[in-house]
């Protein structure tokens, strides 16, 4: 389904909070407990953060919710949750809810906006390197425990930390022409169209713990080197390839860590 006939606001009231917690819980099927509670959504509107809904009419579809941080004195966003519901995927509409969240970011000078994910989603490293022009160079081991979403199969819950730098050339250029800029790849670390499956079973549940862990030091050592991801790749059997390069532009507030 694509995302043309869907209305894209900010999110200010009550009822549009419910809507989102509700959405979470459809999305990621999170216990009670791991659940961004009410309270999150109303704090992040009031204190400088932001929720971005997406409706079909009176129905909410999606949702982006960022929270403000600071690093070495410099104001950024955390996005910390992008939901879309399971039928309106694919469509373009996470990537309309971050290029929101990136002009209202912007109309307050604020110049980047970061988030974790999943190094095993190969979609959604798609979207954030190749669709939005995010880099990576970090990488967070276990950072929200096991949780209680299927979608983690159980296994640590690792995430690599996207840095969007929204005035870079890097990402002007890829929104004008619709394309990342050519850089030399130095190295690359693969995730296999199976991990899905193998997370999904635990009988084959170590296969993905394995490519977990082979990847989690591949990605340690390289950004150790300086290196960053700087494309992402997707064959014709839907397996990924992170690409690893030297970012040739100079932007960090202290970016480790």
């Amino acid at each position: 389904m694509t995302s043309d006939n869907i209305e894209l606001r900010p999110c200010h009231a009550i009822d549009e909070f419910h809507a989102c917690v509700a959405l979470q819980k459809e999305v990621w099927n999170f216990s009670d407990a791991d659940l961004v509670p009410l309270r999150m959504f109303v704090v992040a509107d009031k204190v400088g953060g932001q929720v971005m809904g997406a409706f079909e009419g009176a129905a909410m579809v999606g949702f982006a919710l960022s929270v403000p941080g600071t690093r070495s004195g410099h104001v950024y966003l955390h996005s910390h949750m992008l939901a879309v519901r399971k039928e309106y995927r694919n469509g373009g509409l996470g990537r309309r809810l971050k290029l929101m969240q990136r002009d209202e970011a912007l109309s307050r000078g604020i110049e980047l906006i970061e988030w974790t994910f999943d190094p095993l989603e190969i979609k959604n490293a798609y979207l954030n390197i190749e669709k939005l022009g995010a880099i990576v160079r970090r990488y967070n081991i276990n950072q929200y425990g096991i949780t209680s979403s299927p979608l983690q199969g159980g296994l640590p819950s690792d995430r690599l930390i996207a840095e969007w730098w929204l005035k870079s050339k890097r990402v002007q250029s890829l929104l004008q022409n619709g394309q990342n800029s050519a850089f030399q790849m130095i190295s690359s670390i693969a995730v296999p169209a199976q991990i899905y499956e193998w997370k999904a079973a635990p009988e084959t549940r170590a296969k993905a713990a394995e490519v977990q862990s082979a990847n989690r030091e591949q990605f340690l050592k390289a950004f150790n080197d300086g290196l960053a991801v700087l494309g992402y790749e997707r064959d014709a059997a839907s397996n990924g390839n992170f690409r690893l390069g030297r970012w040739d532009e100079n932007w960090s507030f202290a970016s480790t860590g």
